[in-house]
């Protein structure tokens, strides 16, 4: 399942540190270029997939955190 992360951290030309839900983790951005801090972007299988723009991405991360509300019971 591709899940919907933040970009938080460049670490070279080919991997980002993302966070979703506080969690951080260490992607590959091999098949995206141009990405920076702040983008919203989708991770899968520890690769980066698809960049969003600002709109797509906030309404993106605002859809996952319900998903996440949703599954959790709250």
């Amino acid at each position: 399942m591709a899940v919907p992360h933040k970009v938080v951290e460049i670490m070279d030309e080919n991997r980002a540190l993302v966070s979703t839900g506080g969690v951080e983790l260490e992607v590959r951005t091999d098949l995206i270029e141009g990405l920076q801090v702040g983008d919203v972007v989708l991770v899968h299988a520890g690769f980066v997939i698809e960049k969003y723009n600002q709109d797509e991405g906030e309404e993106l991360e605002s859809l996952w955190e319900e998903v996440m509300q949703f599954a959790s019971g709250r």
